[in-house]
């Protein structure tokens, strides 16, 4: 996958099975959020496939970028965590991220340009500015987000909610199906 979709009746929506959670918008408490939440993870997938920081960025995105911080703004979440897979569902109540289509082109010039070794252009897609951006702000969690929730990240219409799903592969299976390198090409290769 190498862009996030719009489509809020993609499966991914479903709330069907998960769990759900209501928090304030308060900046302080993202990690204890995030905590609460992945506490009901199996231990297996909580350390080794980075779940936690995942989870604490699409919380951290929500409360900052949507709701800005305001604490009478909830952010809503539905989740699930299994030996099998990891699903979250997080609603702000904010304007949404309407850049979406500009990043998924931000995005896949960086993807090129990176596999190209073509580090002059690269350096112009280092880090994706949106209108409401500041000095922080660079796209990096999305890029990282992209990559590791590999079934999926799909935004809704209004651009408010995403939802994500991570797949896991038993350890010898992922080790057979990774594939950063193209062995013949010696350049990273691009699903």
């Amino acid at each position: 996958m190498t862009e996030i979709e719009i489509n809020g009746a993609s499966p991914l929506f479903s709330t069907e099975g998960l769990q759900f959670q209501e928090f304030p918008s308060d900046f302080t408490k993202i990690r204890y959020y995030t905590l609460m939440l992945i506490s009901s993870a199996p231990f297996c997938i909580r350390e080794t496939n980075l779940l936690e920081q995942q989870v604490s960025e699409l919380v951290k995105n929500g409360i900052t970028h949507g709701n800005k911080n305001d604490p009478r703004k909830l952010l809503k979440i539905w989740y699930s965590f299994t030996h099998e897979a990891a699903r979250l569902i997080v609603e702000d109540e904010g304007e949404g991220f309407n850049e979406i289509p500009e990043w998924n082109e931000f995005n896949k010039h960086r993807l090129e340009y990176l596999q190209e070794r073509n580090n002059d252009k690269l350096m112009q897609y280092i880090s994706f500015r949106s209108h409401g951006s500041d000095e922080k702000d660079g796209g990096n969690a999305l890029f990282a987000a992209l990559e590791y929730w590999n079934a999926g990240l799909v935004f809704n219409e209004k651009h408010n909610a995403v939802a994500a799903e991570r797949l896991f592969l038993d350890q010898n299976e992922e080790l057979r199906n990774f594939k950063p390198w193209d062995i013949d090409s010696d350049r990273p290769v691009l699903a």
